[in-house]
């Protein structure tokens, strides 16, 4: 008997072929995250990226985008927001911009050393305030990248030992109300500036100095057009590596293994931060820089008393401050 082929038969027959050819294409097909970060890509935090893309591979590539080149610093936690970004190295300033509860936990003084702030967010406390940004931002927090403790860096030779000295200092800090308050509490005169144009500023003189970590003034070569580093100790350097809320959901029952592997990729990348600060100090003075500890007493009450007078203070959780303070 034959069989006549008609139109619709030939059309079934060619979807059925293309659906079959696709299954395989399918199966082995991974998702990819873009990630956005600042810091460059010689960075500790970059091979802390390339470890966890590493550790996840089999499951998913991350595509990593150092140095603001894909979105400019500040604008990350918009672009996870819109799904317009999977992962993004997210400062906690930025947050504290739409959440104002969150200014407590970037003021000066607060968290003594890296082991303070990362018991405070893997304790209670620090789960509360997760929340509140996961449910209010609609974004996925994973976790707190500590990146070292921030120091002053300043190209002028004025001697700085108490918040008085730093009166009439153009001090670059990043743009957002949060850092220029940071500013004003060590007395200086706060600029906002991109991070990446850190170098020139102080190299034309357009700022006097900057603040960040020993390792980033490493990275960034800052050293190269400054005289002295002032170890004020005055914030534990940190951001939230975070994820939009699309991209954390579609992970599904990954999302355990995916949230152990940025665990180890960031404990690792603390260690080595650690390490790394101990260091720089005595390479720095071998290179001809003033390094040296101001009055940290004085510009601690300066600093508190800058911020309990602000009006982020008035938006902390009522006892935060305290509960921190006592944590052992």
């Amino acid at each position: 008997m034959q069989h006549r082929f008609g139109r619709r038969d030939l059309l079934k027959a060619a979807g059925a072929l293309a659906g079959a050819s696709a299954l395989p294409a399918l199966a082995q097909g991974k998702p990819t995250l873009r990630l956005a970060a600042v810091f460059s890509d010689k960075d500790i935090r970059a091979d802390m990226v390339r470890m966890l893309a590493k550790e996840v591979e089999a499951d998913l590539t991350i595509e990593p985008h150092f140095g603001g080149t894909l979105f400019k610093q500040g604008t990350e936690l918009v672009a996870l927001q819109r799904d317009n970004l999977e992962i993004g190295n997210i400062a906690p300033q930025d947050i504290s911009k739409q959440l104002p509860a969150w200014s407590i936990l970037t003021s000066a003084y607060l968290f003594r050393d890296a082991n303070h702030l990362n018991a405070f967010f893997s304790g209670p406390l620090g789960a509360e305030m997760k929340q509140m940004a996961e449910e209010q931002l609609k974004i996925k927090l994973l976790a707190p990248v500590f990146f070292g403790t921030r120091q002053v860096g300043l190209k002028v030779k004025k001697k700085i030992q108490t918040p008085a000295d730093m009166a009439g200092v153009k001090l670059r800090m990043p743009p957002g109300d949060a850092w220029q308050l940071l500013g004003r509490s060590l007395g200086a005169n706060p600029t906002p500036m991109a991070y990446a144009e850190t170098y020139t500023g102080l190299q034309t003189g357009a700022i006097d100095g900057q603040d960040n970590p020993l390792p980033n003034v490493q990275n960034m070569k800052f050293y190269e057009v400054m005289s002295q580093i002032v170890l004020t100790s005055h914030l534990v350097g940190y951001d939230v590596l975070s994820m939009s809320q699309k991209a954390w959901n579609a992970l599904g029952a990954k999302q355990k293994t995916f949230q152990a592997a940025v665990d180890k990729a960031v404990a690792w990348s603390t260690a080595e931060h650690l390490k790394r600060e101990s260091e720089l100090a005595n390479s720095f003075k071998q290179q001809g820089l003033d390094v040296y500890v101001p009055d940290l007493a004085a510009f601690r009450t300066h600093a508190q008393k800058v911020y309990l007078a602000s009006d982020e203070a008035k938006a902390w959780p009522k006892g935060l401050l305290e509960k921190v303070n006592a944590m052992k």
